[in-house]
């Protein structure tokens, strides 16, 4: 797989590795993401000692430890049967006066063979550690369980970090990063099926996506075929009422009452499933941007903010008795089908990503501090961007069709603008289209003369022509 963009989170560690003390540091985040071939790449050229514990016995994970431990010493004189405790081995590597980076992945794995790791962790960092040379990482998939053990405040370790870095899934500018050799409206195809996971997206090299789809994804057997029941069942102890959740949201019912309504849930119990995997990272509650205090608003709508998941939820669990008898080709015809809608939803959602892309850029002479979307009862907008300091305000509009966007879609935008409460008295208002198929002509001599930014796919138009 080829490693791709993550200098962020590179710099970061390096930059701790650099300070002359003892670092405690936390990567978390959610499977696939990226975690251990993150920390791989920058331990690759350091001293490191790197173990992947497994759901063992605790004794049996401490053996494995004191066998990795001994190995990178070369001491052949620790005991066969492992150090007798964790801060044992912690002490034993502390005395050791090196620079070293300990790498210990999947620390919940470890945590839920034995209750008490945390606190032994804990006291190691205390009585050895913290005084070292060690540079010990923790990682940890389970976003739940690396809060409860680390993260809280009333957890063991809670304090005693040095830095921790939630690693998120890749936008779409580093997904293309993946995919050098392919087109945007391919990228833009392999990330509305794949999202940002490099894991997923790595599937689709050197390949058409309707392929992959077919080989990877709907076929019995294959990893991804399993892939969200897999990844619901490791974080969640009742994945059959998250299932239940999620398949309403794949069906569009985003409002709290349409969902309450689709499952058959109560209120209470609807929130709490839906906070819970808002906290996965897979499931996301939208605001309207203007919205002065997000909050408390009403107008919130929930999204499958995951883009395999909301794939996998549309076609593969909606269409399991077909696939199980193997019949794919049908399934892979309603793909076709449902292609379009997605890449039109995909192509808006990273409108906003677009946009800050050209000012970071400097080919948009704009700062916005926050940007989204907006609706009210009536009307909608795709992106909003917002600058409460300069009282700027920008209103874009997003379309994913073979039809070049005419004057008519701007006229309908800048009336759609006046319904907008934001800002102060004469706020400063920019537009913007962001189209597949580009634009009239008309919709050129218009922009050019009103300032309208305008957006092929992804690339600016110059209109000094």
């Amino acid at each position: 797989m080829r490693f791709v963009n993550r200098e962020q989170e590179l710099n970061f560690l390096n930059e701790k590795w650099r300070q002359n003390s003892a670092q405690l540091i936390i990567i978390y985040g959610k499977r696939r993401v990226g975690k251990t071939e993150i920390s791989l790449q920058f331990a690759k050229s350091k001293p490191h000692l790197y173990f992947l514990c497994e759901r063992i016995a605790a004794h049996s994970q401490l053996k494995k430890f004191t066998a990795a431990v001994g190995e990178y010493f070369k001491d052949e004189f620790l005991p066969q049967e492992g150090f007798k405790d964790w801060e044992t081995v912690f002490k034993y590597i502390a005395n050791k006066r090196e620079k070293l980076a300990v790498i210990i992945d999947e620390f919940p794995y470890l945590a839920e063979t034995d209750k008490a790791i945390p606190s032994t962790f804990q006291k190691a960092w205390d009585l050895h550690l913290k005084n070292s040379k060690v540079y010990l990482i923790l990682l940890g998939s389970s976003i739940s369980m690396m809060e409860r053990t680390v993260l809280f405040y009333k957890a063991p370790l809670y304090g005693r970090r040095t830095g921790q870095f939630l690693i998120k899934p890749f936008k779409f500018k580093e997904a293309k990063k993946t995919h050098p050799e392919k087109t945007f409206d391919e990228v833009l195809a392999v990330y509305s099926i794949a999202g940002g996971t490099p894991l997923y997206l790595n599937k689709f090299r050197r390949k058409n996506y309707l392929d992959v789809v077919k080989e990877e994804i709907l076929t019995k057997g294959q990893p991804l075929y399993e892939e969200v029941e897999f990844l619901l069942r490791e974080e969640l102890k009742e994945p059959r009422n998250y299932f239940v959740i999620l398949e309403a949201l794949s069906l569009g019912k985003h409002k709290l009452s349409e969902i309450i309504n689709e499952t058959g849930f109560d209120k209470g119990t609807t929130s709490r499933y839906i906070s819970i995997l808002d906290s996965l990272q897979i499931t996301k509650k939208e605001i309207p941007v203007t919205e002065k205090i997000p909050e408390k608003s009403r107008k919130g709508i929930y999204i499958i903010d995951d883009n395999f998941f909301n794939f996998w939820f549309r076609l593969v669990f909606r269409n399991r008795s077909l696939l199980e008898e193997n019949e794919i080709s049908k399934v892979v015809s309603k793909v076709k089908e449902v292609m379009p809608q997605l890449l039109a939803e995909n192509y808006e959602k990273i409108s906003g990503e677009i946009l800050l892309n050209s000012i970071l850029s400097k080919k948009l002479p704009l700062e916005f501090e926050t940007y989204g979307r907006w609706w009210d009862r009536n009307e909608e907008i795709d992106l909003i961007a917002l600058n409460s300091r300069t009282n700027e305000i920008l209103f874009g509009e997003v379309k994913w069709s073979n039809k070049p966007i005419g004057t008519n879609i701007y006229e309908g935008l800048k009336r759609k603008s006046q319904r907008v409460k934001w800002g102060k008295k004469n706020r400063k208002e920019y537009f913007a289209l962001f189209s597949k198929a580009g634009f009239t002509p008309d919709m050129k001599k218009a922009a050019k003369k009103e300032g309208v930014y305008l957006f092929k796919k992804d690339k600016l138009v110059h209109l000094s022509t």
